[in-house]
């Protein structure tokens, strides 16, 4: 198949999250597979060295007219000989950010990113790269899906393409004036119910509206979806493509996230010398100034919002730091949590680090050193560091919600396959008990825990596996009629 990616970021050239990563690997094991694939991003200034990537073509939306927009494609390769067009458009992603700048949105987002969805279908034309498949990454290119069915509804250069939206995190939504889409007349005159959001429109509602298949990234998380504590204000709109709606579980990529082979570990090791994890962690806590020695460590790196469970964390985070224990987080996000992370820090350096930056080395190396990670998400569509967790025999600490209870086995529940623990109630006082619980496990039982270890590293999540249910996605998605 051809096979147009669209997403606003990628692993390699640019990255804040989860997203890049899938639109990395994704489309790497579909060229794996002997697909034709394309990557369609931005092209943002920030990016390192893209001045240097070669310009393969250019194109023009709405010749002739006030509503004209000129922009080039550029190319790059990543992974392994993945093809990425990069959509060069100064006006809009000359900028010292990718979404917004000191925790604010940039006020054109709306404009910006129905650019991006409406000039890759436009490029594809542009490079003669006839899709069977155009698959759209949230509400940034959830614009595609609609633009394919309306303007191109009679172009046969379209006429056998199908359309994909995946929905990696359903709280972001990207709701805006109808002003912001003045170049997509086409978009900007429907007025439906099903894509409204007040007297905004809704890009992720037209992308669920529209697509042919809709994906989210767990099973778990595409059942919570269609229910009015979990859709995100948008339960009608996914009970009512319920069959539509599939969720996949993301791959993990272990070239990056293998403990034996990690290059930003000092000490390196394997399910067979597990006993070098805890010489990692001698390190870490030497690095970071924290008392050296056999500690139990809790690791946490993530985002700093309500989202990731830093709200129910907070309020309990010195009762148990009472205890002999090491908490280490990193993470930027909200500057309220953060001053919060900071101001206990300070009252327990001997047993608390926090920093508010994102580097990639200390995340890995946080990732290695500790006893157990946290993520105690109100809600989590997938999740990555758990899957990087179990792959370092760091147990994760889990809300079972969304990809968290898809991907963790619960020891209290299956002691003999379990590899982490879960708590359920999304409140601080399940938490606190649920690290108490791990605590005395720890000190405890330490047999059970290197048995757990072991149970955990033995866990894999093939983006192989992943890949065959996307494929079979998108055989059922060509066979649905041109107007269903």
């Amino acid at each position: 198949m051809n096979i147009i990616f669209i997403s606003s970021e990628v692993a390699d050239i640019i990255k804040t999250g989860g997203l890049a990563d899938v639109a990395k690997a994704l489309p790497a094991q579909l060229k794996a597979n002997g697909h034709n694939v394309r990557v369609i991003m931005p092209c943002y200034s920030l990016i390192k060295g893209v001045e240097n990537f070669p310009v393969i073509g250019s194109s023009t939306l709405n010749p002739g007219t006030d509503r004209q927009i000129d922009y080039s494609i550029r190319q790059t390769f990543i992974a392994d000989g993945l093809e990425v067009w990069l959509l060069e458009c100064p006006r809009y992603f000359n900028r010292t950010s990718i979404y917004g700048d000191n925790n604010q949105a940039y006020w054109d987002n709306g404009e910006r990113f129905a650019f991006l969805a409406s000039a890759a279908l436009d490029a594809c034309k542009a490079l003669n790269f006839c899709p069977d498949i155009v698959h759209s990454n949230d509400w940034h290119a959830a614009l595609s899906p609609m633009i394919l069915r309306i303007k191109y509804n009679n172009d046969p250069f379209f006429d056998k393409t199908r359309s994909i939206i995946t929905v990696h995190n359903g709280a972001f939504q990207g709701c805006f004036d109808r002003g912001q889409i003045y170049f997509i007349p086409e978009v900007g005159q429907v007025y439906n119910d099903f894509i409204l959001q007040g007297t905004y429109i809704n890009f992720l509602k037209c992308g669920v509206f529209y697509a042919d298949k809709i994906t989210t990234v767990s099973p778990g998380y595409a059942a919570e979806l269609t229910t009015y504590l979990g859709g995100h204000g948008m339960t009608v709109n996914f009970q009512n493509r319920a069959g539509d709606l599939v969720g996949i579980i993301n791959g993990c990529d272990y070239s990056d996230w293998d403990p034996s082979t990690d290059p930003h570990l000092e000490v390196r090791y394997n399910i067979d010398s597990l006993e070098q994890k805890a010489l990692g962690k001698q390190l870490l806590q030497k690095e970071l100034g924290l008392p050296i020695g056999d500690i139990p460590m809790y690791g946490m790196v993530a985002r700093l919002t309500d989202q990731k469970g830093v709200g129910i964390l907070i309020p309990i985070l010195e009762e148990f730091l009472r205890h002999r224990v090491q908490v280490v987080i990193e993470g930027t996000g909200d500057p309220a949590l953060e001053h919060q992370m900071h101001e206990i820090a300070k009252r327990h350096p001997d047993k608390m680090v926090f920093r508010s930056v994102y580097d990639n080395t200390l995340a890995h190396r946080i990732e290695a050193a500790s006893d157990f990670f946290l993520m105690p998400s109100i809600f989590e569509p997938c999740g990555l560091n758990q899957m990087y967790s179990l792959a370092y025999g760091t147990l994760p600490i889990v809300r079972g919600v969304g990809g968290l209870r898809d991907t963790v086995i619960n020891y209290d529940d299956n002691p003999e396959q379990g590899n982490g623990f879960i708590f359920w109630d999304p409140n601080a006082g399940a938490l606190l008990s649920c690290l108490r619980r791990t605590l005395i496990f720890y000190l405890e039982a330490p047999e059970e825990m290197k048995r757990l270890r072991h149970n955990a590293m033995k866990v894999r999540f093939s983006w192989a596996d992943s890949c065959a249910k996307y494929e079979q996605l998108y055989a059922d998605a060509l066979t649905k009629p041109k107007w269903w």
